[in-house]
């Protein structure tokens, strides 16, 4: 099958093809296989495993991995002469393993044996990931080996593996090994190599009564979370088990007429104590094995389930983009499925797809949310419990700051405590240098942000009534007492915090850690601090007397709150707003000579830091931070926040600020192009393109350099999608309504998506040139008010509305 290439694709130009809903990969490529199992991972929201080949092992080529939401451990390592502790989603024992030789031969690997085809296919529409390689055998013939894997998106605990061995040549007699392995560590990024990775402990395996069928129990050494794997191997041979220790083996042996094929299929159940309704993990793992289906069967109703999922969520975008898009739709839906719902997870910036970051919840919901809002709100609505759960260690992280109110971590896990590690090391310097990053209290803000969105394109006036009021009511209290007056300049400012740069964690020279009037977190305290006083009093009386009760709200405090979201200090230089104070004041930096003699630039604060520099000296950011603030609102909301701040931030001021910034950001992270895209499409079309592409290719071209290997970055992926579905739109839910201000982009100019709004099922919106079309589906639901710009147009169960969209 031939496929469209995919451009952009790395140091080599070598990369995956893709032909409507598939993936693909040819030829085998040992420095691209980490790259593509992080993009072939398959998952369901409940577990996932990386693609790796079930015939290899963790190697400096390879590493298969598996991850279940939510399931992590701590341990204490020693570092830099320091004793450091870090929570670590685990890499759980390894299902896949499944090799094969010539009875009597070596066990065969692309890396071992000669291959004279490798091919790997992603089959997005049916979950499905196939592998198709030919070894060569001594006598000159050949085995071909077809695999066709599954992680079961309707029943959340199953996988499934099948085995297609055919062989070409005289007939060979073949020896197949599979197991369960218990021996794997948290091993998959080589920054935390330094770090203790043995989170299993305690591995037992055995086998059962029932015919095929082998087991694997062990436990996480400090959470104590129980895991059960149970196994079933099925082919027209006698299977065979051994003991080993940690690992669950089992052997068959077959003789394959040639050309005729031997299929041996493996079937496997995960567990852990966590899950909801759960006795013994390992009982469940067995007794779900035992009852499992065929694979055909397995396979019809996992295919049956992604079809329904596609349909509540796709994108119609034509050619190359659409089938990015696609991509990212499915490693988010992976991630994040409706499994989700029933689990206290939140989401992981890597996705369930490797081990950068160690599987930490950060502000990454920001832009996955938004999306997930209009097709999965019972998903956004498990993720924001998440952190309603949390709320008492956020309360308590901000006493222990002397404030009151919530402190969410820059970097959650298992129980809500500050999990961003203390050190991190440099590659390039190979020096292990303090970690600031827990400074971004701006962290609360995307919360609050993320209720307000989810209440207003759900009408979920439960949630923002109770869980999600008070949530904000916190986060809004943290906030007005963070802030303090300053009576030279008559504003309040918040002092000693990181912005979204993150490069910039100090200024130059000084002894502690922080900056000051981070104009993106002023901002969007005062945002949060206008919303919750806009909630508290749109509350009935009994819930938010109720609210002021449970809080111990004082009775002064919303006028302080009022003060605080009027008077908090934006700074500003040279007719633009400024990162935080005192920005101005830095050197420009040499781009120029920087790109020159580094070419990649990204990660600009390991090259400074390697030369014995700081780009806190500098003029230049990570990533996107003041322009964040025109990816979270829209012009007119941005004007009015100024506003009511006492700034004028007219269209003049803001685009020298976009090209300002614009000019001094070296994108060292996925996030940033995504942003960039998607503000330059609202102020100045024309240069939008090449920030949509480079958030489109971010992970399938892995230009972060490895990253990806990783873990993808589901932020960015996610945000892709909801650079189409809002941003080119300017679709907003507020006020009732469903506002639109489309955007076209010559290169993207015709799209469609069906969303779900305040409970309509499958309103259908597409643009095409210079015509909106909505399609509201039958139903008893009320009439939609659909506004677009200066015009209201309702739209009512079973209509379908055409409007003009004018320059």
């Amino acid at each position: 099958m031939t496929g469209v290439g995919v451009t952009g694709m790395g140091p080599t130009g070598m990369g995956p093809t893709s032909m409507g809903p598939t993936w693909e990969y040819d030829g085998y490529r040992p420095e691209e296989e980490r790259l593509r199992e992080s993009l072939c991972t398959l998952g369901n929201g409940y577990f996932a495993t990386r693609g790796a080949l079930p015939e290899c092992t963790a190697d400096d080529i390879h590493y298969p991995g598996t991850y279940v939401a939510g399931c992590y451990d701590r341990l204490t390592s020693e570092v830099a002469g320091r004793r450091v502790e870090n929570e670590d989603m685990v890499n759980l024992p390894n299902w896949l393993p499944l090799r094969f030789r010539i009875a009597g031969g070596a066990w065969l690997t692309p890396d071992t044996a000669p291959v004279t085809e490798h091919h790997q296919v992603l089959h997005l529409d049916p979950g499905l990931l196939e592998r198709r390689t030919g070894y060569g055998l001594p006598d000159g013939g050949t085995l071909h080996v077809r695999q066709l894997r599954l992680v079961h998106m309707a029943d959340p605990h199953l996988a499934a593996l099948r085995t297609e061995f055919t062989v070409e040549g005289d007939d060979v007699e073949l020896e197949v090994e599979a197991a369960l392995d218990g021996r794997v560590t948290n091993a998959g990024v080589d920054r935390y190599r330094d770090l203790d990775g043995r989170h299993l402990t305690q591995v037992q395996t055995g086998t059962t009564a029932a015919p095929g069928t082998v087991w694997l129990r062990c436990h996480t050494r400090t959470s104590r979370i129980e895991c059960g794997l149970a196994a079933r191997l099925t082919a027209d041979a006698p299977v065979t088990a051994v003991y080993e220790p940690e690992r669950a083996v089992q052997h068959i042996r077959v003789r394959p007429a040639p050309g005729r094929t031997v299929t041996v299929d493996k079937t496997v159940a995960l567990y852990t104590s966590h899950d909801p309704a759960i006795g013994d993990p390992l009982d469940a793992a067995l007794d779900h094995v035992a009852a499992a289906p065929d694979f055909d069967a397995l396979r019809e109703a996992h295919a049956t389930a992604w079809e329904q999922l596609w349909r509540r969520t796709a994108l119609e975008v034509p050619g190359e983009e659409g089938s990015i898009l696609r991509l990212h739709l499915f490693h988010v839906l992976q991630t994040l499925s409706p499994h989700t719902a029933d689990l206290d997870v939140g989401v992981p910036a890597r996705g369930l797809h490797g081990e950068a970051y160690r599987g930490h919840v950060f502000w990454d919901e920001l832009f996955v949310l938004p999306y997930l809002n209009l097709h999965l709100p019972e998903v956004s609505r498990a993720l924001l419990h998440y952190r309603h759960r949390r709320l008492d260690a956020a309360c308590q992280a901000a006493r222990e700051l002397g404030r009151r109110g919530a402190l969410y971590p820059w970097q959650s896990g298992s129980d809500g405590r500050e999990e961003t590690q203390q050190l991190h090391l440099n590659p390039r310097s190979g020096r292990w240098l303090p970690d600031h990053t827990r400074l971004q209290h701006h962290v609360g803000s995307a919360v609050a942000y993320n209720i307000w969105q989810y209440c207003e394109a759900t009408g979920d006036t439960d949630f923002l009534h109770g869980e999600g009021a008070e949530m904000m009511l916190h986060i809004a209290r943290f906030w007005a007492d963070s802030a303090h007056y300053d009576a030279h300049l008559g504003r309040h400012r918040i002092r000693g915090v990181v912005g979204p740069d993150e490069y910039h964690d100090a200024y130059p020279g000084a002894e502690a850690p922080g900056l000051d009037d981070n104009a993106y977190t002023n901002v969007t305290a005062a945002w949060v601090l206008t919303r919750t006083l806009e909630l508290l009093s749109a509350l009935p009386e009994p819930r938010r007397q109720e609210l002021i009760e449970s809080a111990g709200l004082e009775e002064d405090e919303p006028a302080r709150w009022e003060a605080v979201s009027r008077t908090l200090h934006v700074p500003f230089h040279d007719g633009v707003i400024s990162q935080f104070e005192g920005y101005g004041d830095l050197a420009e930096l040499d781009w120029h000579g920087y790109r020159m003699r580094y070419d990649d630039i990204r990660r600009l604060d390991r090259i400074l830091e390697a030369e014995g520099d700081t780009v806190n000296r500098y003029k230049a950011s990570k990533q996107a931070d003041v322009l964040m603030l025109g990816y979270l609102f829209s012009a007119s909301e941005l004007r009015s926040l100024f506003h009511r701040l006492g700034y004028r931030l007219d269209e003049r001021t803001w685009s020298a600020t976009v090209d300002h910034y614009l000019h001094r950001t070296s994108h060292g992270s996925t996030l940033s192009g995504l942003v960039h895209g998607w503000v330059l499409a609202r102020a100045r079309r024309a240069d939008a393109w090449a920030f949509v592409q480079e958030a489109l290719s971010g992970d399938i071209a892995d230009l972060q350099g490895g990253t990806t290997g990783e873990g993808i970055h589901l932020g960015a992926m996610a945000g892709s999608l909801d650079l189409v579905q809002r941003g080119l739109t300017g679709l907003e839910t507020r006020g009732g309504a469903l506002c639109l201000d489309p955007v076209p982009l010559p290169e993207l100019s015709s799209y469609g998506f069906s969303i779900r709004y305040h409970g309509h099922w499958g309103v259908h919106l597409r643009l095409r040139s210079s015509l909106l079309e909505i399609a509201v589906p039958s139903s008893d639901r009320g009439l939609i008010d659909v506004c677009l710009r200066d015009r209201v147009v309702p739209v009512g169960p079973g209509e379908t509305a055409r409007l003009a969209v004018t320059e």
